[in-house]
């Protein structure tokens, strides 16, 4: 299978992929029916239209700016999201990053333009030329989705729940529930307790936000579940029971997630200190779990399939990261070490300065002020590591160097080899994983390379893998690590059924 492109889409690979209800294709292009004037996702399990009442269109705020309203049998808004915004690195896919990460919420249009480096009229006109809509009419959808899961996993009052989701009015609020939904809020809210949603899981604790946060099949939880245990920081991060916990800061404040794998899911509670945080956070989640991949297309082009030998696993992700600056110094950490001793130096960085919170995790990673201020008196080792370590935090803290998801990978490897002591591995790592790259290969990574050997693979001739070679530098990785027995393989779903 291969990705569905924004500015021309098939019709008739669409509507074939409609007409079998291929959940492969969610996410990736939305249909429009013009007799009903609803539009759905793909899978959406309602009688497949004909063909002269439907219509393709490449994100949910085109479906809702051409005046169509979200089906609420699929709930369209709550798809996997494409994949195409991290195999893209042009314009269109960098601001769509940063609009999931509540730039616009945070400082309008102007600050998105600016965050990319565009006037807001050719931001504009990019963006409604290549995703079928505007900037704001991209966050309105956003803000959208936001108040739906408020409406939904709350009992938040009506008032609250609209400025959280970032509308300017209570008013506002109350139309485009209407306009896009069909239904008011309040009617909304009564239809959860009569019937559980995709993306939903019925209101509990006050305070508590727990989702259903969907994926394509297949998906390499014994991976995930390796590099989120192996990687955790004493303090700030938690594996426990099958449960990933972590702390995290956000734009209005900070927040606690719980992260467990089910079948077909990610089960997500939030604690969040402010509920404005929530699309933002969800956003992060997604990117550190690499939710939004298509596993089936980059398997097929790295030539791995559901009856995969001992060598690769169908569905493996590219663990991305919460926080950029918080990414490189550990990073940096990390240079030369062994996984845990780096979490051993790491968790005395975070006891010394991290700032305290309540929870199952008691502290947040420290600034990047606080590195640079007082790092050298807490980091141990040689001098000229410790030394280029707190003067990355303080390029952080100046605002030198800046980390957000819509840098491009070129402009953010110039810049981070531009520190003292980030060489090529570090540089790569720390861009694959805040970008969601899916193009890097870690060449020069020990492991991966004894991974290569492994499986018989040329590291020198790699580029009938691209763009998917992040992907391959995984499961090299984790093919040295299950010969070592730091990992132990998980069976296939075939195999699991072949056993039983």
């Amino acid at each position: 299978m291969e990705l569905v492109t924004i500015t021309a889409l098939d019709f008739e690979g669409c509507y074939r992929a409609v007409s079998t209800r291929d959940s492969r294709f969610d996410g990736q292009f939305f249909t429009a029916v013009r007799t009903t004037g609803i539009y759905c996702r793909p899978s959406c399990p309602a009688i497949t239209p004909k063909r002269a009442n439907v219509s393709f269109l490449p994100t949910a705020a085109a479906a809702q700016q051409a005046g169509y309203r979200a089906c609420r049998r699929c709930l369209p808004d709550a798809a996997p999201g494409s994949p195409l915004w991290n195999v893209r690195a042009d314009l269109a896919a960098r601001a769509m990053r940063l609009i999931g990460d509540g730039v616009i919420e945070r400082g309008g249009v102007p600050g998105l333009a600016a965050t990319l480096g565009y006037s807001q009229r050719q931001l504009t006109r990019v963006l409604t030329t290549e995703l079928g809509a505007g900037p704001l009419a991209l966050a309105r959808a956003h803000r959208a989705h936001t108040a739906r899961l408020l409406i939904q996993t709350t009992e938040m009052p009506m008032s609250d729940i609209a400025f959280a989701a970032g509308f300017a009015s209570i008013r506002q609020f109350n139309d485009t529930v209407r306009e896009v939904f069909a239904v008011s809020p309040t009617t909304m809210r009564t239809e959860l307790r009569r019937s559980p949603r995709a993306d939903v899981v019925a209101p509990g604790t006050p305070g508590l936000l727990t989702l259903r946060l969907p994926y394509r099949e297949p998906l390499d939880t014994g991976w995930l579940t390796w590099f989120l245990s192996a990687h955790a920081v004493a303090g700030t991060e938690q594996w426990e029971d099958g449960v990933y916990t972590r702390s995290l800061r956000t734009p209005h404040g900070h927040a606690t997630v719980r992260l467990s794998f089910q079948p077909g899911h990610v089960r997500a509670e939030l604690a969040l200190r402010d509920m404005r945080d929530l699309a933002p956070t969800v956003a992060r989640v997604r990117r550190l779990l690499d939710l939004d991949a298509d596993p089936l297309g980059i398997d097929a082009a790295l030539g791995i399939d559901a009856t995969a030998g001992a060598d690769f696993t169908p569905g493996i992700r590219v663990p991305g990261c919460l926080d950029g600056s918080e990414l490189l110094l550990c990073t940096m950490i990390g240079q030369q070490i062994s996984v845990r001793a780096a979490g051993t130096h790491v968790a005395r960085l975070v006891d010394a300065l991290g700032e305290p919170i309540e929870g199952p995790v008691p502290r947040l990673f420290p600034t990047a002020e606080a590195v640079a201020e007082h790092g050298a008196e807490v980091l141990t080792g040689p001098a000229r590591r410790v030394a280029a370590i707190v003067s990355a935090a303080r390029a952080l803290a100046d605002g030198e160097l800046v980390l957000h998801s819509g840098r491009t990978a070129d402009d953010l490897r110039r810049d981070l080899l531009a520190l003292d002591g980030v060489g090529p591995w570090t540089a790569d790592y720390v861009t694959m994983r805040s970008l969601a790259d899916p193009d890097i290969l870690l060449d020069t990574d020990l492991v991966v390379r004894q991974g290569a050997a492994r499986a018989g693979i040329d590291l020198g001739d790699t580029t009938r893998w691209a763009p998917w070679r992040s992907y391959l530098s995984m499961h090299l990785w984790k093919i040295a690590l299950e010969h070592r027995g730091a990992l132990v393989r998980e069976p296939s779903p075939q195999e699991a059924k072949t056993h039983d």
